[in-house]
């Protein structure tokens, strides 16, 4: 099959543009057409900064680009051709310069939310590339899986997420990281699993969280782990546990962690009632300042209403946090909705950033477009740019459960799901598409 080359996405503004453009933007589509991608992840190769690699939930596609994010290529490859889906992806490069991407995979959903009862056969797997997700290894590695779904003790895994420590001076430099939801008929808890040899195996799954949660994929259960790795080799973990994050550490490398706690009160993490769409949830990310070893989580909630992005910071390696502070800047309460948020530290120049979807501009709170902002004095203020080309509506559209966001030396790549325009049958989803953002505030 001929690669399919996907460059810049024409069109025009839907409506008037409030806030300042993001510097040097510039938006391209990856997705194959007609096809309903959603739940992406992006990484950048810290030994090649030009190598960047965009994932996304449509049979766990993948696609690359060797100039910064300017065109992409899709890969082959990269789906499972032995299960009926694949899922949940993420994606991240070693210090090596090796891409990775890791997903989940099933036949069929057990009972709705209640994904334990009556569980199939499943699994999380990683797949790996040696050439900057050209092309990827024909066999996909299991990091915990139910291979035929007669496996005695038959669990669901869940919204896996890889990382990797590519600090120079870590002990553990080079070390992959798996964490996720294990969904069990009576509780919810999260899992981590380590490889020490460039994804080649991985650990017997480990529980790191203290405190389980209900057994069903609402408020109430465990949801949403992302980790980061800092320059010493500390991993810094966090999720959603009821109305609050929790937070945990390890300093072995991922053979030990701290007790698992609650660090930061916020709203459910699920949210209904958001025009438009299917479903949102404001689970959080956690990100480490290179230099100094500033931690930071953001996250979004309804405590005031409508749907806000917040951010918080710890200066003592997560013992003690800020007070949540708005990152998206429009007026308090004005009933306009930001959410599905992503947070990156660039460990280059220790700037913040944080995406999300961004309603300001409709006062129908309808019409989304995506909003960039950026910190440059430690979390405590942020500037939001407008970054996507055009506002799009959807009609119970399923944009996935996140987008994603990575940057490097004060270039910015994200990754988001936007709706197709057109009429949607009664019943049914709306068509959607994947887009890739970038931005340069070297230009500035």
């Amino acid at each position: 099959m001929i690669p399919r080359i996907f460059g810049i996405l024409a069109g025009a503004m839907c409506f008037a543009q409030t806030l300042p453009p993001a510097p040097g933007a510039h938006v391209v589509t990856i997705s194959a057409p007609g096809e309903r991608g959603n739940e992406p992840g992006i990484a950048v190769n810290p030994n090649d900064p030009k190598q960047v690699v965009a994932v996304y939930q449509g049979r766990a596609r993948a696609a690359y680009s060797i100039n910064s994010g300017l065109t992409f290529t899709l890969a082959e490859g990269t789906a499972p051709n032995d299960w009926r889906s694949a899922g949940d992806v993420s994606t991240a490069f070693d210090n090596q310069g090796h891409a990775f991407l890791c997903y989940l995979t099933f036949d069929r959903l057990g009972t709705t939310s209640y994904w334990a009862h009556g569980a199939g056969r499943n699994g999380i797997y990683v797949r790996r590339s040696l050439d900057g997700g050209k092309t990827w290894e024909k066999d996909a590695v299991p990091v915990k899986a139910f291979p035929t779904g007669n496996e005695p003790g038959i669990q669901w895994e869940d919204m896996p997420r890889i990382f990797s420590d590519n600090a120079p001076k870590s002990p553990h430099a080079g070390n992959l990281y798996v964490g996720w939801i294990e969904w069990q008929i009576d509780q919810s808890v999260i899992l981590f699993s380590r490889s020490t040899d460039h994804g080649l195996t991985w650990s017997p799954a480990m529980r790191i969280s203290t405190h389980a949660g209900l057994p069903r994929d609402d408020n109430g259960g465990l949801v949403g782990f992302v980790g980061t790795a800092g320059t010493d080799g500390t991993i810094y973990a966090v999720w959603n546990d009821s109305n609050s994050i929790a937070f945990t550490q390890s300093h072995d490398g991922g053979k030990t962690f701290t007790p698992s706690r609650s660090i930061i009160e916020t709203g459910p993490p699920y949210f209904g009632g958001v025009p438009g769409v299917s479903r949102v949830m404001g689970f959080p990310q956690i990100g480490v300042d290179w230099k100094n070893g500033r931690l930071y989580a953001a996250w979004s909630d309804y405590t005031n209403g409508d749907i806000d992005v917040f951010l918080s910071a710890s200066s003592d390696h997560g013992r003690t946090w800020s007070k949540a502070m708005r990152v998206n800047d429009d007026p308090v309460h004005d009933g306009k909705d930001q959410f599905f948020q992503w947070m990156a530290v660039d460990p280059i120049s220790s700037d913040v950033y944080v995406q999300f979807y961004d309603r300001r501009e409709d006062a129908a709170n309808r019409k989304t477009r995506v909003t960039l902002a950026r910190s440059t004095d430690g979390g405590r203020t942020f500037t939001n740019y407008a970054w996507s080309l055009a506002a799009f509506e959807g009609q119970q559209v399923f944009l996935g459960d996140y987008t994603w966001l990575t940057a490097y030396d004060r270039r910015v790549y994200g990754v988001w799901t936007e709706a197709v325009p057109g009429e949607v049958p009664p019943g049914q989803r709306g068509l959607t598409v994947v887009r890739v953002g970038t931005a340069d505030f070297n230009q500035r």
